[in-house]
């Protein structure tokens, strides 16, 4: 539909895309808004993978053998001495590793050093750890809070249980972060969510057990996704329709790829959990001044009635992007916002549950459900893998994280051709296949 106007006909304004044409749809101002993107696409890498490298295991450790401290033997000579090989069942569970992780022989050191005896007899009773463990620093050159904990043997499971806390967080902060961008504005969320993971990441540097490890990643996990997505949705907000599918998957795919290859040489190079905790939550601190440096969602302003603060932004950003904007058209768009909100209070009345009223918007919703479950299962899962691959872990992650780039660079070169199913079904396809092929 088309309005007549001075200079001819133009499209009817009816809706926030409608007007973007006017004021700019990829100008200066988008491209600001994609720089100040970039620390909290490190914010979103770090709060996710720093815990992987502060509780990060070497696969080399054996029990510690005091006896052994004093006679001055190397790491084999201890090993061959002390650790009796490794029984089936660890090897099913370690790889192929040579020797015993989780057990030691049960006699006299003192007494065998004394006799001469520098090779372990097979026909020695075994025992469990007795004196806690020694660990191979030539993969991990640090002690991570699992090393520090002795996070290994029997209780292995507990970085895992750690991290499922973090999980257990974000879903907590998902509802109470919605909860405060839907009411007080997204920049509002913004703030307070990395407020939250800046206090509870420098928290974590003081905990010194499983169970106080457990509450400040908890209190992290909170901020998860929203330190991000809340400033994502803004800057996407801001850019024409034509342009998003680049922008979206460029800055994402550049920003998370440098930050997550990036982090485990900052690990490697501080070598110290409590201030890889710390550091990794500086960039947080950007949030603090973001709302005087990022617009407000034009779209809240909208939706809650405050069509006049939405037609401010829209006249900065014309005005930044260096655009004579005619009256007319914010006036146009104002009568358009304001019937669309009436129309809305009207019929505002859905609830969670009118997803699944109709069984088409049912079964799309219960599709969506199961795929992106199993996108976080699937990454997740190798992501926590990573410390299984031999001696570079460090390399090896790194890497990894940066086939997030190529990964966007298909993205934005093929969705808008392709479409959000075929593209959303090939990747998990391949995903699928060499993921088996990976199992081999």
């Amino acid at each position: 539909m088309t309005v007549k106007a001075e200079e001819g006909e133009r499209p009817k304004i009816e809706t926030f895309d409608d007007i973007l044409p006017h004021v700019g749809e990829a100008g200066r101002y988008q491209w600001f808004l994609f720089i100040v993107l970039l620390p909290f696409t490190f914010v979103y890498a770090f709060l996710y993978f720093t815990q992987f490298f502060i509780t990060l295991v070497p696969a080399e450790h054996w029990c510690k053998v005091p006896e052994l401290d004093k006679w001055n033997l190397t790491i084999d000579e201890t090993i061959a001495l002390a650790i009796p090989p490794a029984q089936t069942e660890e090897l099913k569970i370690e790889g192929t590793k040579s020797f015993s992780r989780c057990t030691m022989y049960n006699v006299n050191y003192t007494e065998v050093m004394q006799n001469g005896i520098r090779k372990a007899d097979p026909s020695w009773p075994v025992v469990r750890c007795q004196n806690g463990w020694d660990f191979d620093h030539k993969m991990v050159p640090y002690e991570s809070i699992g090393i520090e904990l002795a996070w290994v043997c029997e209780d292995t499971y507990l970085g895992s249980a750690a991290q499922s806390t973090f999980f257990v967080g974000s879903m907590i902060g998902g509802l109470i972060f919605g909860y405060i961008a839907d009411h007080y504005g997204r920049l509002s969320a913004l703030v307070a969510c990395n407020t939250v993971g800046f206090l509870a990441s420098v928290g974590t540097a003081f905990c010194n057990n499983f169970w106080s490890f457990c509450l400040a990643r908890l209190v992290v996990g909170t901020s998860f996704d929203n330190c991000f997505n809340v400033l994502f949705i803004i800057v996407i907000e801001y850019v024409g329709p034509k342009y998003r599918t680049l922008l979206a998957n460029m800055s994402f795919g550049i920003y998370f790829a440098a930050a997550s290859s990036i982090l485990p040489w900052i690990a490697y190079w501080i070598a110290d959990w409590r201030i890889l905790s710390v550091v990794t939550a500086c960039p947080m601190v950007v949030a603090f001044i973001t709302p005087w440096i990022v617009p407000e969602s034009a779209r809240w302003y909208i939706t809650s009635g405050k069509v006049d603060k939405a037609i401010e932004m829209l006249k900065k950003l014309a005005k930044v992007n260096g655009r004579e904007v005619k009256q007319e058209v914010f006036d146009e768009f104002e009568k358009s916002c304001r019937a669309m909100n009436e129309k809305d209070k009207q019929l505002n009345n859905y609830t969670v549950l009118d997803l699944f009223k109709l069984p088409r918007l049912g079964r799309i919703t219960v599709t969506l459900i199961i795929y992106w479950l199993l996108m976080v299962w699937v990454f997740d899962g190798h992501v926590w893998n990573m410390k299984l691959l031999d001696r570079d872990v460090f390399m090896s992650f790194s890497l990894a994280a940066l086939t997030e780039l190529p990964a966007a660079i298909l993205l934005a070169l093929f969705l808008d051709r392709w479409g959000r199913r075929w593209m959303g079904f090939a990747s998990m396809c391949i995903c699928g296949i060499f993921s088996f092929i990976e199992i081999v």
